[in-house]
């Protein structure tokens, strides 16, 4: 229909520009006769409307031609595109038609899912709820026969509580009994209280004394023979305990000191080292006495060589450093070179060696006394009392006498000996550190343990073995006791040595007091001090003084025999390497 109508519409067209055409071709034709000819004649005029008549029909018939043409192209399309339209309906039908036969089976596919569900979900239901009927029968059930029960505790009840109303009639019978009975027994002390009263009045008028007076005089009497015998009494325990006591007190000390004895071997200040062949004497005084020189000069030991016959001896005041020194002349002897250098590096090879030793000599001291594990940094110190003596005994050797000592009182007096042995195994600590800090040993032992963590007890016990405070506890009463008992049996100390070692050490003391002093060694048995001064801050002049001022302070401050000499040495090194 669309196609029809365009056409129309292009007929239409062509028919409106056709007269257009027409008319406007006539109009010039016209407009060419009047300037031709001013007045036509009716001849042209005729001659001119036949020719616009001709024209004008075969422009008709060329219109109509056209039109027919495009009638008959409209009515073509036209009948295309119905053919097309019935085409595509029928498409349209047919998928339409394939639709509604799908939607039909999808239809009928969901009923059926839809009904087997149903049928299963009215299954489930249909179960479910015979299981609940089932539940509520049991439940039912269960509930008649706690209904059974309850009725029977009620009737249980009922028995009960005719059987207690019984009870309690009873008891009210026997409660107006007892009440008859009371007034009974009232009406009785009444007249027993008659009684003692009149009795009560008759002593009195007879003794002539009041019931509060004769009460005073008897238990004043009874007061009086109870102390006497009290007092009887506590006398004898007293006498009884202090006997049993002191005995008590001599048989543990007894017993302690005759268990730990052990023999104490005596300390001196000399050491001897035996040469493999008399030659080595003279490699160590070296050529002009250079090596022995270097030797007491690095070590601070006096090398003495007599007539004695491949020995030789060492002599220092300080067991630790004689130790050192007797250490290094063995290696240097052994390897057989001699000279200043290798003296220094067999030196410092025997200082590490000495603390190993001391660090193992602690260790296994820890080990024999049997007290447990001690600060790691406490050992050290410990090991060097294997070189130090106190009035001659060796230190390490007391605290481990001591330790057991005190290990023994504890357990005969039924005391856990742990830590009492601990105690008394570190109540000397200090003296390892008299020659470096001022003041009582057992003050700079407490110091020291305190420091490192150890117990209290401990150190209280280590302050208090002389006294220094008054002691608090039983460990430190025991401490003091085996002390005394290690120090004060015979052989254990002798006081010369102790008075030796201790005017040394104050020699020493007042040369170290000095500025520029690097090191200070007394030697010959204390006859003779070399200061190693620091040649940097010392001059030679300052070294005179130096000298003379030890000199004078060790005159006034100390009691000697003989003679001391001063030595200040003043040595400058340069040293290079060459490659």
């Amino acid at each position: 229909m669309n196609g029809v109508w365009y056409a129309g519409i292009g007929a239409a067209f062509l028919l409106g520009l056709l007269f257009v055409l027409v008319y406007a071709r006539r109009d010039r034709a016209v407009a060419g006769r009047h300037t031709s000819a001013v007045a036509p004649t009716e001849e042209a005029v005729a001659e001119a409307r036949r020719a616009a008549q001709t024209e004008a029909a075969a422009v008709r018939q060329a219109a109509q031609a056209e039109a027919e043409t495009l009638r008959r192209a409209a009515e073509t399309e036209a009948d295309a595109m119905r053919r097309a339209a019935r085409a595509d309906a029928d498409a349209a039908r047919s998928q339409v038609e394939a639709s509604l036969a799908q939607a039909r089976e999808q239809a009928g596919q969901i009923l059926a899912e839809a009904r087997r569900a149903g049928a299963a979900e009215v299954t489930k239901l249909t179960a479910e709820l015979q299981r609940q009927q089932g539940a509520q029968a049991a439940r039912a059930a269960r509930l008649d026969e706690a209904e059974n029960r309850l009725d029977t505790r009620e009737n249980r009840l009922d028995q009960r509580a005719a059987e207690v109303q019984a009870q309690v009639d009873e008891l009210a019978g026997l409660k107006d009994d007892l009440e008859r009975r009371a007034r009974a027994l009232d009406d009785q002390q009444l007249v027993l209280g008659r009684a003692e009263e009149e009795q009560r009045r008759e002593l009195e008028r007879i003794s002539g004394l009041t019931a509060e007076q004769a009460k005073a005089e008897l238990l004043a009497a009874v007061e009086t023979t109870t102390r006497r015998e009290a007092a009887l009494l506590v006398r004898t325990i007293e006498n009884e305990a202090r006997a049993e006591g002191t005995e008590r007190a001599r048989s543990i000390v007894t017993e302690a000191v005759q268990r730990v004895a052990s023999a104490q071997t005596t300390e001196t200040v000399v050491s001897v080292l035996h040469l493999p062949a008399e030659e080595m004497k003279g490699r160590i005084i070296g050529r002009e006495g250079r090596n022995i020189r270097s030797f007491e000069a690095v070590t601070g030991v006096n090398v003495l060589i007599d007539d004695t016959p491949e020995a030789v001896l060492l002599s220092c005041f300080d067991p630790v450093r004689r130790e050192v020194g007797r250490l290094t002349l063995e290696k240097l002897v052994l390897d057989g070179r001699i000279h200043p250098h290798r003296i220094e590096e067999a030196y410092e090879q025997s200082v590490v060696e000495v603390d190993e030793l001391c660090l193992r000599a602690a260790k296994d001291a820890l080990a024999d006394v049997g007290i447990g594990r001690v600060d790691e940094r406490l050992l050290p110190t410990i090991g060097r009392l294997k070189y130090r003596t106190s009035y001659g005994q060796n230190v390490l050797g007391h605290l481990l006498e001591t330790a057991h000592i005190a290990g023994v009182m504890a357990a005969e007096l039924g005391i856990e000996p742990t830590l009492v042995k601990r105690c008394a195994f570190l109540h000397d600590i200090g003296k390892a550190l008299t020659h470096e800090v001022e003041g009582s040993h057992a003050i700079i032992g407490a110091d020291l343990l305190r420091k490192y963590g150890e117990d209290e007890a401990v150190a209280h016990a280590v302050e208090a073995h002389h006294n220094e405070i008054q002691p608090r506890t039983i460990e430190a009463v025991l401490t003091q006791a085996s002390d005394t008992c290690s120090a004060a049996r015979p052989g254990a100390r002798r006081e010369s040595l102790e008075n030796y070692v201790k005017r040394l050490a104050r020699i020493e003391e007042i040369c170290q007091s000095r500025e520029g002093v690097d090191r200070v060694f007394a030697m010959q048995s204390g006859r003779e001090v070399r200061v190693m001064v620091q040649p940097a801050e010392v001059d030679d002049l300052a070294s005179s003084v130096l000298a003379r001022e030890i000199a004078k302070q060790i005159e006034d401050e100390l009691t000697y025999p003989g003679q001391i000499r001063v030595t200040v040495v003043r040595e400058s090194r340069a040293t290079e390497i060459a490659h």
